[in-house]
């Protein structure tokens, strides 16, 4: 139903054509209300707010403005008074909603639980798909997941219900799925626990990727602070075509501006080349925009999402998004930071990896690279779905692929594995054909969840350490992501392109211009795949899969059993004890790319998400020490011995010993996982100290009580030594923009100081001097 003062001025139009004139009442012209979604019928959206809050800061800056910024300053605190300059004052906002997905649920919940209040402030929602590992297929998989994990997904079904939090159920599907499907609108500003969730710029809000904490807060009522985001523009023209893909939109912006160009900067995609790619396709690129280190990346609301809300359901919203169109686009004349065009109709289908996102290739040129540089030109496996392209145009676009290969008589040459990113797309791709068509060709049709794409995958066709390689359509590649296996080479693509290098077998194949054998011998071209973006007839939801949270929530409770090895409440972390921290120990000094995947492994790790102890024993143990270059082997100070990192940091917390980690560029990119913060934390370390932090990790290790540092001299990351010792000089005067000193102690008794710097604001030396963010806020809550 369209808004009341749509109806009426509709109404008023035609009535003014006739002889008659008809007075319409005022009351009529007041708007109606729409809910956020069909889960939450009291939980409205507020254009109004966001209409008036851009129009106060409008007036304020004085000039036009982007979409972020009318988005992320139409959800200000105070837009009266917010000091805002792009890229340094830090932003107090209210996000509309939150979601969690299970592996990170489990620490947010239980950090929530610790602050005592009884029930959450936003709508908020608990996503049950990482804990399923891909083995045999859908309906075994999903058996054993429930059946193992039946422990933590008791405890976020009641957690959920005894604190106000909705809780889709395993098998559901992926949360960036979900959340597409019934929860993102144009406008909105959602936070979610993990660092995909700027899949929802696809429909046009501001969806930031954060860790647990930053999601407590929210569900605090607490304001959220974020740093005010530079605004990087991508301007599009031409129109995608033949194979090329939304997913090479973004795999060419990774080469352009590489895992750390997005870095404290939102992605704005505009320009008329836009109204070429669906809504999935704009969701897709945005997903894949935190391999760039983006805060977030969203498009300005077009017909093309008013189809896909029509479609899922949500006409009412597309509806209100129409009258308010305004400010769900950019102004005429706003500026950005930086400026990136595209042509379109020039883009050519990519293809990105070994080991990093950012290593970007044309697939005709793939081969011929491979062999250069020694990389396994056969393909073990390709893996389509995830939650970066499994929607109903991705599967039509493989299954399109797969369909030309049948005919033909021939299926893949590589395993083949499809993960169907919802119940609803299961369901839907079930009943038009293609996951028939997929299955037909070799395909093995995966749970609705992440699977391979975040390391659940019992992969049994090689050993570890064989060097093999994989096409995924898959956001991250880093080393041992999928498999666990380093020398496992994955590439990212397009689905369609997963799909027809599988059939080859072989990543020396161009489906541009090459030709397959058919099963009577001739040859023949694979055809440039075209699909529906959405179905003819409507989305099949599939199961019902959700769980509403009670209307009395006074009688539910909570079990978390004191013996569990999955589960433990959190002790409060130990204030800062107004002294300068001396001569602590270096843990490790590390070499190269050091992801939160290094910092905390995922895979079989993913079991101990809500035992902070336990899944302590991974802390770094895929870090590269640069004293011996091996991973997960570290000199203890005090033994001289070498051992695994974990049990070293355990070893000085025992002796009271304070230890600090050395890192190198953009340390801690990836995923929002706050274990590799509350690890180190948990262990005893009290600093990390690099050349430069991915976003989210910096914030999440400011939230758990630690310093994150800077070299104001990158060089000076060569002057220290892993035997040598630390103090970090100045804390009692410890204030934004004020750096702080290190004290360099060599083993021969030289010394020598270096400057380190830090983007602490005056809210965030609180938490440090109280311990944590937590405790900070049950000081506030004391008072």
């Amino acid at each position: 139903m369209a808004p009341y003062c749509v109806l009426a001025a509709r109404l008023q139009q035609v009535l003014s054509k006739g002889i008659r004139r008809y007075h319409v009442a005022p009351v009529l012209c007041q708007r109606a209300k729409v809910a956020m979604s069909h889960f939450e019928p009291n939980e409205y959206i507020n254009y109004e707010m966001l209409e008036k809050n851009i129009n106060i800061v409008r007036k304020r800056l004085d000039r036009p403005l982007t979409l972020s910024e009318k988005i992320v300053y139409g959800h200000l605190d105070d837009p009266v008074k917010q000091d805002i300059e792009r890229g340094k004052t830090y932003l107090r906002l209210r996000p509309d909603r939150v979601a969690m997905q299970d592996a990170t649920a489990q620490m947010a919940m239980l950090q929530f639980i610790s602050s005592g209040l009884p029930k959450v402030a936003v709508p908020s929602t608990i996503h049950c798909d990482h804990l399923i590992e891909a083995q045999l297929g859908a309906e075994k998989d999903l058996r054993r997941a429930k059946d193992i994990n039946q422990e933590v997904y008791n405890f976020l079904a009641t957690a959920g219900a005894k604190y106000g939090v909705g809780f889709w159920k395993p098998g559901s599907g992926i949360i960036h799925q979900i959340i597409l499907e019934n929860y993102a609108y144009p406008g909105v500003l959602l936070i979610g626990t993990d660092s995909h969730t700027p899949n929802g710029g696809g429909l046009g809000g501001i969806c930031i990727g954060v860790g647990g904490a930053d999601a407590v807060d929210v569900m605090a009522g607490i304001p959220w602070e974020l740093k005010c985001p530079k605004v990087i523009g991508i301007k599009l023209t031409g129109k995608l075509s033949g194979w090329s893909s939304p997913k090479d939109v973004i795999l060419k912006v990774a080469g352009i501006l590489t895992v750390k160009g997005g870095t404290g900067a939102i992605i704005e995609y505009h320009g008329p080349g836009v109204d070429s790619i669906s809504c999935t396709g704009m969701a897709t690129i945005c997903n894949m925009g935190a391999e760039i280190g983006a805060t977030t990346s969203l498009f300005p609301y077009n017909h093309r999402m008013k189809k896909y809300l029509s479609k899922t359901g949500r006409a009412e919203i597309a509806a209100l998004a129409d009258e308010f169109q305004e400010h769900l686009v950019p102004d005429t004349g706003c500026k950005y930071d930086q400026l990136v065009e595209i042509n379109l109709s020039e883009l050519k289908p990519h293809i990105n990896g070994p080991f990093t996102p950012d290593l970007a290739h044309p697939v005709a040129d793939i081969g011929t690279v491979a062999e250069k540089e020694g990389w396994p030109v056969d393909i073990r496996v390709g893996l389509i779905g995830s939650c970066t392209n499994s929607s109903y145009e991705d599967m039509g676009r493989a299954a399109a692929v797969a369909k030309q290969a049948l005919a033909h008589g021939l299926k893949c040459k590589s395993q083949f594995t499809v993960t169907p990113g919802s119940e609803q797309i299961r369901a839907t791709i079930e009943r038009d054909g293609y996951a028939k068509t997929l299955r037909e060709v070799g395909g093995v049709v995966l749970a609705n969840a992440c699977g391979p794409c975040i390391g659940q995958w019992d992969r049994k066709d090689i050993k570890k350490g064989e060097k093999n390689t994989i096409v995924t359509s898959y956001n991250r590649n880093f080393t041992g992501r999928n498999d666990a296996n380093p020398e496992t080479h994955a590439f990212v693509t397009s689905p369609e392109i997963v799909t027809a290098l599988a059939i080859a077998g072989t990543l020396k194949f161009n489906p541009e211009t090459d030709s397959l054998t058919a099963a009577d011998g001739k040859k023949f071209k694979l055809e440039a795949p075209d699909a529906d973006e959405l179905p003819t007839l409507e989305f099949d939801p599939g199961q019902d899969t959700y769980q509403y949270p009670p209307k009395d929530i006074s009688g539910q409770h909570v079990d978390v059993s004191p013996t569990s090895q999955r589960l433990q409440f959190l002790e409060p972390f130990d204030k800062w004890d107004g002294k300068d921290l001396e001569d602590m120990l270096i843990l490790i000094k590390v070499k190269g790319k050091c992801t939160t995947d290094h910092i905390s492994a995922a895979g079989p790790w993913l079991k101990f998400r809500g035992h902070l102890d336990n899944i302590s024993n991974n802390l770094l143990i895929g870090a590269i020490n640069t004293e011996n270059g091996k991973a997960n082997s570290v000199r203890n100070a005090l033994t001289q011995e070498f051992g695994p990192i974990p049990d070293t940091a355990r070893y000085y917390k025992k002796n009271g010993i304070k230890w600090v980690v050395i890192g190198d560029e953009n340390y801690g990119e990836g995923s929002s996982r706050e274990h590799a913060a509350l690890e180190p934390r948990h262990l005893g370390g009290r600093a990390i100290i690099t050349k430069s932090f991915a976003r989210i990790h910096e914030t999440n290790l400011k939230k758990q009580g630690l310093l994150p540092l800077t070299f104001a001299d990158p060089a000076d990351y060569n002057k220290i030594h892993p035997v040598d010792k630390l103090s970090i000089v100045g804390l009692a005067d410890f204030a934004p923009g004020k750096p702080l000193k290190c004290i360099i102690k060599h083993p021969n008794g030289s010394q020598e100081t270096i400057v380190l710097n830090h983007t602490f604001n005056e809210t965030q030396i609180e938490w440090f001097q109280a311990g944590s963010a937590l405790n900070r806020m049950k000081e506030l809550q004391r008072r």
